[in-house]
């Protein structure tokens, strides 16, 4: 059994690949690197674990003791990892034809192709059911949502009322965004990252962030987004993502936030079968995607 591993593409499954493949798949860059941090794990599953911190430190009167705090346990995250396998066969009449390098430098390409979509799909799916509460964290609430708990009430990283992408709500999320406590109801540094829309929505959302002046206004006044820099990366146009309007605000959280965890890099591998005289070829991958916590995102559902 030959076995190529790589995380980009299948180099040599069959004489010629490797210089027929780079003609089309290489067109299409990845785009889940922009929605998740990309992180090697070489354990069975890996865990998030929250702390709540300490509150605000009391007055200390003269003589009196000094009052102790404990840094408690909060919700756990576990990243089981998900195996993914696809595989073609190259038959032994098609081999016998001298198709044998033709057909299998086609289908080694589509192969990695549809690999390269499930891992873009798989990553999309989280912002695809960020709003729905049959995929939770681990505080049971949806990834996005108005009343996340914590130790000191509730956060949300969900606009009160749910909005079409515009400056006003753009500029009311970012808001938002820069008043976000932690479990203790302490103020975080938290900061827009990037702003990430569906391909509907890439025009309306550029216009909106790299104007110069107030978008679709006669006002003569700056564009108060750009001109502060409050997004630092830019707009992301992902081409996976299914709502139309939906848009999110992807933050600076430092760590336990939007996570893929690759386990085993892309392995292509072929051999033949004993009984038919075939060739078969297949590919293997494992990482899982998910969320620790939900101030690494912030979002609207649309109008």
């Amino acid at each position: 059994m030959a076995v190529i591993t790589t995380g980009n593409h299948p180099k040599a499954l069959w004489p010629g690949v490797a210089r027929w493949w780079g003609t089309s798949y290489d067109k299409f860059p990845k785009e889940y690197t922009d929605l998740v941090d990309v992180k090697t794990s070489k354990k069975a599953y890996e865990e998030d674990v929250e702390t709540s911190g300490f509150g605000l430190a009391p007055i200390k009167n003269q003589g009196s003791a000094t009052s102790y705090d404990e840094d408690l346990q909060g919700q756990t995250k576990r990243y089981t990892h998900v195996a993914y396998s696809l595989g073609y066969i190259v038959t032994r009449e098609e081999q016998a034809d001298n198709l044998y390098t033709e057909v299998s430098m086609r289908r080694v390409q589509n192969l990695a192709f549809s690999m390269s979509q499930t891992k873009e799909n798989v990553v999309a799916n989280l912002y695809n059911r960020a709003f729905s509460a049959s995929y939770p964290l681990g505080d049971g609430k949806a990834l996005i949502a108005t009343d996340h708990p914590t130790r000191a009430g509730t956060y949300s990283n969900e606009l009160a009322t749910p909005a079409d992408l515009s400056e006003t709500s753009l500029e009311d999320m970012i808001i938002q965004v820069m008043g976000a406590t932690n479990s203790r109801g302490l103020k975080i540094s938290l900061m827009p990252r990037c702003l990430i829309v569906p391909r509907q929505l890439i025009f309306d959302a550029t216009r909106i962030v790299k104007s110069n002046l107030q978008n679709d206004t006669a006002n003569n006044a700056i564009n108060a987004v750009r001109s502060l820099g409050l997004i630092p990366e830019g707009v992301k146009a992902n081409h996976y993502l299914t709502d139309p309007d939906a848009w999110f605000l992807r933050t600076n959280l430092p760590s336990a936030g939007l996570t893929l965890w690759q386990r085993e890099a892309v392995e292509f591998t072929k051999d033949n079968d004993f009984d038919t005289d075939n060739a078969k070829a297949k590919a293997y991958e494992r990482y899982s995607v998910g969320a620790t916590d939900g101030h690494a995102l912030y979002g609207s559902a649309g109008a």
